[in-house]
């Protein structure tokens, strides 16, 4: 009797640790069914109490409840990844909310290649064709009001990305390769804008470095002048002088640098020859002879 008094206080904890032991089994471990090797897709602005039903459902999580409680009173509720997650073998509730919070899809990544030059539109046939889950329509209507600042790379997007994250990186990364020529750009007299369309025109009319910086030093003549860009990737600049309202095409940093760094010169006429190669004029006299020379 007087070891049982004696060793009571004992008792009790270890009784209460068997009792948090099994609390915590009950509520925070991953379920006996868990899918092992299984996909799991939250959908792209999903809240926090859906996501945990659908989760339930597909038996990651046992209590939908819990997970809800621990995402809120981590104050992460809002800042859960849309995605496909594969879920490869159980985890606990602690895991899986990490997980969601930071976007750990647990998946393989596909590499895409973006060339310069590549319009939103041809962005979006490419993700439509990487990421099936992502048509190229959804893509186009989200993407369309970035043309130009989409830069052109290459990516490495887990199989479950959806178009914000694709368009939130390719724009995080126009800035960054922008970033070193800010400056220069705000004291160039011309605004990003400006620079970004231009360049975007430049990528679509030349090849090499050198033909680029001339390009935009005769298309900056021209613009200075009055005349009509008369630049056959852009139609309307047969019609109006100036730049187009909107970048044509998503200009890679080589484009962009050349428009803000025009080459000096006399031209104010160009053409692609038979020959693969540029030709210049100062006149139109001169552009016309060139024309008969290397195109006719």
């Amino acid at each position: 009797m007087d070891f049982l008094k004696r060793n009571i206080p004992w008792l009790m904890v270890s009784m209460s640790l068997v009792i948090l032991f099994g609390v915590y089994l009950f509520l925070f471990s991953p379920p006996s069914n868990f899918p092992s090797d299984s996909i799991v897709v939250v959908a792209q602005g999903a809240s926090a109490p859906e996501i945990s039903e659908e989760l339930a459902k597909a038996h990651v999580v046992a209590h939908p409840l819990i997970l809800r409680v621990i995402l809120r009173v981590s104050g992460t509720s809002s800042h859960i990844q849309s995605g496909a997650y594969r879920f490869e073998k159980p985890q606990n509730i602690f895991v899986i909310a990490y997980r969601l919070v930071t976007g750990d899809f647990n998946l393989p990544l596909v590499r895409v290649t973006f060339p310069e030059g590549t319009t939103v539109r041809g962005v979006a046939a490419q993700v439509a064709q990487e990421f099936p889950a992502i048509s190229a329509a959804a893509f186009y209507k989200a993407g369309n009001q970035y043309e130009g600042y989409l830069f052109p790379d290459t990516y490495f997007f887990p199989t479950g990305t959806d178009t914000e994250t694709i368009l939130k990186k390719m724009r995080s990364n126009f800035d960054t390769n922008t970033a070193p020529i800010s400056r220069e750009i705000r004291i160039s007299g011309h605004s990003l804008s400006d620079v970004v369309i231009m360049a975007s025109l430049i990528e679509k009319e030349a090849r090499t470095d050198t033909d680029k910086h001339l390009i935009s030093g005769i298309l900056w003549n021209r613009i200075m002048f009055g005349m009509p860009l008369q630049v056959d990737a852009a139609r309307d600049t047969y019609q109006h002088t100036g730049l187009p309202k909107v970048p044509i095409c998503n200009p890679g940093l080589e484009s962009i640098e050349a428009a803000l760094r025009p080459t000096k010169t006399d031209y104010f006429y160009y053409l692609t020859g038979r020959d693969d190669l540029m030709h210049y004029a100062t006149t139109f006299a001169g552009h016309q002879a060139n024309r008969r020379k290397y195109l006719d």
